[in-house]
């Protein structure tokens, strides 16, 4: 990025943004602050391409060619007691890890070692992790091929210890996230601004091992233990591959942006990034769990005029009011298909539903509830995998349009910054998504919290 600044000519490569431009896939290039997008910008964060390690706090004046310039130099404003030595580095680590030892047994804390980083690898210390539905599932492992004794956990928070060859962009100190599915920066998908599928890094499910050499890097004396997602964050370090690891803002509190790595971020972005609602528009929310909650959020930062929540549990309404929900309908109290009463309720449909419950009857119902014309229907939820999806083909004809999402459509080392930078702007709110935080001792509450239905986020601390 390219701008005069007191006279001096400064190259930017931006990093991050916010005030102006939401999600941008143009992070991490060089662009001109007066084309397109860019000249909306406000703040931008860069570093100085003629002076390396050095940023810059970039902020617009009124007029165009003229910026005010701080230095922020990142790791400076750093804890001291957040950095890691790396003394460690290309050691065998001896840590604590919640080891799943088979199909809904608890988890037991076990001293296990963590093998050194290999080539495009980063072994980091995870501060905070947080249990996702998605964990419980391959945990209680109904409906899948059993993969133990496995390390779970994939949204969380750490700082990175130690990297192995070939990576360049981070380093020992580095506060980041880690990311159940990744961005190798070279495929069709990762060049691509639609997608972000990566072809080598996207989930993965039953793989327990790492890409580079099909092996695991956790132990229990010489015995391997399977990772999960690529990421096995239910232990005090852990090893990704590179394309994983986000990484974010030094003053990014782990204890809250840890959440960003999965169902929040999922949910924002069907919303903000496929449904795309405009100011004053109506969305609809089916399922309110944390997914659907996270939809409902991005609805209201988008400036939704109405949030319809629907689910068959009315006290999900109360919970839900926080997040921008406005409305509430449970389909169990009508005799009506729930389509037909939103269609009632908003004269004609809405302009746009996110589907989050997976059902495959609401997904329909998701679709069919939306305006002729321009209305949008997400579908963030997984349907069996024998589901059919049947619906008249004259609703695609009247101009409703379908879309899916993976992710929120977020490519998880470009995009990732950016949401931290609207949490600390306070544009999004994280911490109402936590409901409990337990310590890494207790972890198998967390379990039991989510069981009963009790929890949308509890937060797990893993280490100091």
């Amino acid at each position: 990025m390219m701008s005069s600044i007191g006279g001096e000519v400064v190259t930017c490569k931006v990093l991050s943004t916010r005030d102006g431009l939401g999600r941008s896939t143009l992070l991490g290039s060089r662009q001109s602050l007066q084309q397109g997008k860019f000249s909306h910008a406000k703040t931008i964060w860069g570093d100085r391409s003629f002076k390396e390690n050095t940023r810059l706090y970039c902020r617009r004046s009124c007029r165009m060619q003229s910026f005010q310039v701080q230095k922020k130099p990142f790791d400076d404003q750093v804890d001291p007691s957040s950095k890691i030595p790396s003394s460690t580095a290309g050691e065998v680590i001896t840590c604590k890890a919640a080891v799943g030892w088979g199909p809904g047994q608890p988890l037991k804390i076990e001293e296990v070692q963590v093998a050194p980083p290999q080539a495009m690898e980063v072994r980091i210390k995870v501060h905070y992790t947080a249990l996702c539905r998605t964990d419980l599932v391959f945990w209680d492992a109904k409906g899948q091929d059993p993969l133990f004794p496995r390390i779970f956990g994939h949204e969380a928070a750490g700082i990175v210890e130690s990297v192995g060859d070939g990576v360049t962009d981070l380093k020992p100190g580095d506060k980041v996230l880690p990311v159940f599915t990744g961005e190798c920066g070279e495929c069709r998908h990762c060049k691509s601004e639609e997608s972000n599928m990566c072809d080598l890094l996207r989930i993965n499910t039953e793989r327990g091992v790492m890409i580079n050499d099909g092996k695991s890097r956790f132990s229990i004396n010489g015995k391997p233990i399977y990772h999960f997602l690529g990421t096995s964050t239910f232990s005090e370090y852990t090893v990704l591959h590179a394309g994983c690891v986000a990484k974010i803002n030094p003053e990014a509190p782990l204890d809250k942006v840890c959440i960003l790595s999965c169902g929040v971020s999922t949910g924002m972005g069907a919303t903000l990034n496929v449904g795309k609602p405009k100011k004053g528009s109506t969305v609809a929310i089916f399922g309110l769990g944390s997914v659907g909650l996270a939809a409902a959020e991005g609805a209201r930062i988008a400036g939704a005029s109405r949030i319809i929540g629907i689910d068959l549990n009315n006290d999900r309404y109360e919970q839900a009011k926080p997040f921008g929900v406005t409305e509430f309908i449970n389909p169990g109290d009508y005799d009506k298909p729930i389509q037909e009463v939103i269609a009632e309720k908003t004269d004609g449909g809405v302009d746009c539903s996110i589907e989050c419950t997976g059902n495959i009857k609401a997904m329909i119902q998701a679709f069919e509830a939306c305006h002729d014309g321009w209305g949008v229907s997400v579908l963030v939820g997984v349907p069996h995998s024998e589901a059919v999806f049947a619906t008249n083909p004259v609703n695609f004809l009247n101009e409703r349009t379908l879309r899916g999402t993976f992710f929120g459509n977020y490519k998880p080392r470009s995009d990732l910054p950016g949401l931290v930078e609207l949490y600390l702007n306070k544009k999004l709110e994280l911490d109402k998504f936590i409901t409990h935080e337990v310590s890494f001792a207790d972890i198998n509450k967390a379990f039991d919290y989510m069981i009963k239905g009790e929890s949308l986020r509890t937060v797990i601390k893993v280490a100091e």
